[in-house]
């Protein structure tokens, strides 16, 4: 099953409830105040819009991209709720040639929470798709889930492959300045797709 229809499935499956809610990460945001170092903001993965509706209410000009017709649906819905204006992208961000080289280097956020839906070797093209789209001196926010998630199951992928360590991202970011990693772990309560004790990593990296 592609991806494109198994996010469709889920989404359509929540029918007008929002299955992440429509409240922003907790992570990201916290980091409201670093945010206002900068004026563009892509989100990748953006799911129905709770984080690009969240980034665009900070008054950052927002563009979010999404595998999904259905929550992009959602996301315009939420956004003319909150009287925000986002350019919204259905696209496949793994796609052969994505990003388009007008978005090269154009952002200087680009934000990726709960984006754990590739195991390594997809990994390493979406993260490489990602450093394509920030500005120089931009930065990259991430927020995943750990190993430990496995233990709890309050949502993420499942998978362990797909789930993020320090190691990984050091690596990953390695010539990045690493402003920010840490590890923890909360409870959150993000719709019904993310609801518990859940185990945690975040990460801000400044493109060079």
């Amino acid at each position: 099953m592609s991806q494109e229809i198994r996010w469709n499935a889920r989404y359509q499956d929540a029918g007008d409830e929002y299955l992440f809610g429509t409240e922003p990460s907790r992570f990201l945001a916290h980091r409201a105040g670093l945010l206002r170092d900068g004026r563009t903001a892509l989100c990748v993965a953006d799911g129905e819009g709770r984080n690009s509706v969240w980034l665009a209410e900070q008054g950052l000009e927002v563009t979010a991209v999404e595998i999904s017709a259905v929550a992009v649906e959602k996301a315009r819905r939420l956004a003319a709720g909150r009287g925000v204006a986002i350019a919204f992208l259905q696209a496949d961000m793994l796609a052969p040639g994505w990003p388009p080289p007008p978005m090269h280097g154009a952002f200087d956020w680009v934000i990726g929470i709960f984006i754990q839906f590739t195991g390594a070797a997809e990994r390493e093209r979406q993260f490489a798709a990602m450093k394509q789209l920030a500005a120089r001196g931009g930065r990259i926010l991430l927020q995943g889930y750990t190993p430990k998630q496995l233990e709890y199951g309050t949502g993420g992928p499942g998978v362990l492959e797909n789930l993020y360590t320090r190691e990984i991202l050091l690596d990953a970011y390695a010539g990045w300045e690493i402003e920010e990693i840490v590890e923890y772990e909360e409870d959150i309560a993000e719709g019904r797709g993310h609801k518990g004790r859940s185990a945690l990593i975040g990460l801000v990296a400044r493109k060079p």
